[in-house]
């Protein structure tokens, strides 16, 4: 057990520089969030680049999926406890090094390796928005963290064309050289720049607790995530669905009855807390369907009436804007949250997120009408961003926000991981034939858009059941004067 203790800050300790700690953890969170979208202009080449199966091939994708899911609360907790910025060193150096392995790779269980590094750091984003509360004056807290959750998507539609160019133009191997120089230099910067935080919580590590979690997301994430390979009926499907139940169901038993959980299911039951991360599940469900219809509509033959035959590199181009608007967006964001609090900017988000789906069912055979559309979801998505980490630090203890961020980013991680694989079904049952392949039918693709629209008005109900105002935790620098909180064991 732990007993918290105070202290005044280190004398002599220059304050760390605000514009340049927010600049520096906006910049890895983009380094990760490029990890993500880096081998997608790839995939269809990876069964011969790697002299696999396709179904083989796709481990490269999920490993990335199931290492992230595993990684972000487990290092979320280990940031509250050991300090957030050695996490987030850690996380960056496992980067680096999933990175190297890739490009070193010629056969598929090197790059199944290092792609699984590169998913283990994924906690850079909540790690990073929780350093930003302990190190940020509180008066800059909302925009910085409204632009580090913008991150994500900056990185991610701002990558796509890069790496699509990349290896339209070069070898393959340079894409994941590429990552590994950036997040030498984010390491570098984090280094240097960033102060480590003197809230902790000390305490044992929550070992059971953490190989529960961890048995459970895998066993529910291949069963979705695999589950059109194998069957959605087949034994190995459902064996793993009723697996990840059963393990969750006591996991959530042990981590009640333990003194120091890896989650604290209690703080997570607050109606802040829970109903941010319902309506956080949703949004991740709702922004997955623009992810999988903007590109296979950009991509697909003219002939079928409704593909406008582009590259993948086109592809990028046009989703890249919308990383753009995140970023401009997030801005917008904090000012709302300041204003009327960021449930309402939570809701708003959610409503401009339905808006551009509704609009992509009316407007979808031109160019630009899906950058149209991109950009409209990309604002949507900058509000709720931008929302979700100020809900969860206004209702946490500042020892818990990062175990708590962690947690609401794998809330959206796993509603994505659903929507892929419902829109997979969807997409394959309603098809149409084309020159003798059975492609998505564009009415298979109005009605993942319509599902995606739902998705958001579902998120927008949600958030309304999150309580109005509540007096927000203290950050442990609102003041100059008052002591930081720090831990010291008994």
């Amino acid at each position: 057990m732990s007993d918290a203790l105070t202290r005044p800050a280190d004398a002599g300790t220059a304050p760390p520089k605000p514009n340049a700690v927010v600049a520096v953890l906006a910049l890895a969170g983009i380094v990760v969030s490029l990890m993500q979208t880096l081998v997608i202009p790839i995939v269809p080449e990876l069964p011969t680049l790697l002299h696999a199966s396709a179904s083989n091939t796709a481990w490269a994708v999920t490993a990335t999926l199931l290492a992230a899911a595993v990684a972000t609360p487990v290092v979320g907790r280990l940031g509250d406890m050991i300090g957030k910025r050695r996490m987030l060193l850690v996380s960056i150096v496992l980067l680096v090094a999933g990175s190297v392995v890739c490009a070193l790779a010629d056969s598929l269980v090197p790059m199944i390796i290092g792609r699984a590094l590169q998913g283990l750091s994924a906690a850079v984003v909540p790690l990073g928005i929780s350093i930003m509360r302990d190190a940020l004056p509180a008066d800059r807290l909302a925009g910085s963290t409204a632009l580090m959750s913008a991150s994500l998507g900056v990185g991610g539609a701002l990558g796509l064309p890069t790496a699509a160019f990349i290896a339209d133009k070069w070898d393959w191997h340079l894409l994941f050289w590429a990552s590994a120089v950036l997040g030498a230099v984010a390491f570098a910067m984090v280094l240097l720049i960033v102060p480590e935080s003197k809230v902790r919580t000390g305490g044992r590590f929550d070992l059971v607790g953490s190989l529960g979690l961890s048995a459970g997301l895998l066993s529910l994430l291949l069963a979705v995530s695999k589950g059109g390979d194998w069957g959605w009926t087949s034994g190995t499907t459902l064996g793993l669905g009723a697996a990840a139940v059963l393990i969750l169901l006591a996991w959530g038993w042990w981590e009640l009855r333990s003194a120091q959980p890896l989650v604290d299911l209690r703080t997570t039951a607050r109606p802040q807390v829970l109903f941010t991360n319902l309506a956080s599940v949703a949004l991740g469900f709702s922004m997955f369907a623009m992810s999988l219809v903007l590109p296979q509509l950009l991509q697909l033959p003219e002939q079928t009436g409704y593909g406008l035959g582009k590259s993948m590199l086109t592809v990028g181009l046009v989703l890249a804007p919308q990383g753009l608007v995140m970023m401009a967006m997030s801005a917008v964001s904090a000012r709302v949250t300041k204003a009327k609090g960021p449930k309402i900017t939570l809701m708003i988000g959610a409503l401009i997120v339905a808006s551009g789906y509704a609009l992509n069912i009316v407007l979808m055979s031109e160019v630009w009408h899906l950058v149209l559309v991109s950009c409209v979801i990309g604002a949507g998505v900058g509000f709720t961003y931008g929302a979700m980490p100020a809900l969860i630090m206004g209702a946490v203890d500042p020892s818990q926000t990062g175990a708590a961020n962690s947690l609401n980013t794998l809330m959206r991680s796993l509603g994505t991981s659903f929507a892929s694989a419902l829109a997979g079904v969807i997409l394959a049952q309603m098809t149409t034939d084309f020159g003798g392949h059975a492609l998505p039918s564009e009415s298979g693709f109005k009605v993942v858009m319509a599902i995606g629209a739902g998705a958001a008005l579902l998120a927008f109900l949600v958030a309304s059941f999150i309580p109005r105002r509540q007096a927000p935790a203290p950050a442990p620098n609102e003041s100059d004067d008052r002591p930081e909180a720090v831990t010291a064991n008994a």
